[in-house]
């Protein structure tokens, strides 16, 4: 690993330690003035403080729980480009808690900042299950 992987590996750690908080303004700080966000759905965020009140929403409480960060140097551009998957654990609003749901963010770290991110989960399909609505059993 580059010090520069490894660099924004810390560096995205650190903004989602923030993040789980919640603590928008200590995210932030590591946020480019360009920062993009696209959240589940396609829903386009402006930052930290946008994804806790969604987040607020949503659920009554939610972490992560890291299982990988992994990053890869693009050797054109010299962003570094962060990929942090794991489960999300908490309780939906109602207080029935949940574990094991997938999660992977994606980041773009241009100069110590991060740039971009992209954020999946298996929220809206859990929620469609308990709702009985799913295709099919997860």
């Amino acid at each position: 690993m580059t010090d520069a992987t490894a660099e924004a590996r810390q560096i995205v750690e650190a903004y989602l330690e923030k993040s789980m908080i919640p603590d928008p303004e200590g995210a932030a700080a590591y946020l480019s003035d360009d920062f993009k966000m696209t959240f589940t759905g396609g829903r386009k965020l402006g930052g930290p403080a946008d994804s806790a009140a969604f987040n607020a929403k949503r659920y009554a409480w939610v972490k992560k729980r890291f299982l990988r960060t992994d990053a890869a140097l693009d050797a054109e551009t010299g962003d570094v480009l962060v990929f942090n998957t794991g489960h999300l654990y908490g309780e939906w609003p109602d207080g029935t808690p949940f574990d094991g749901n997938r999660y992977i963010d994606i980041f773009t770290v241009r100069d110590g900042k991060i740039v971009s991110t992209d954020v999946w989960n298996d929220s809206a399909e859990i929620l469609l299950d308990r709702a009985g609505l799913s295709e099919a059993p997860l």
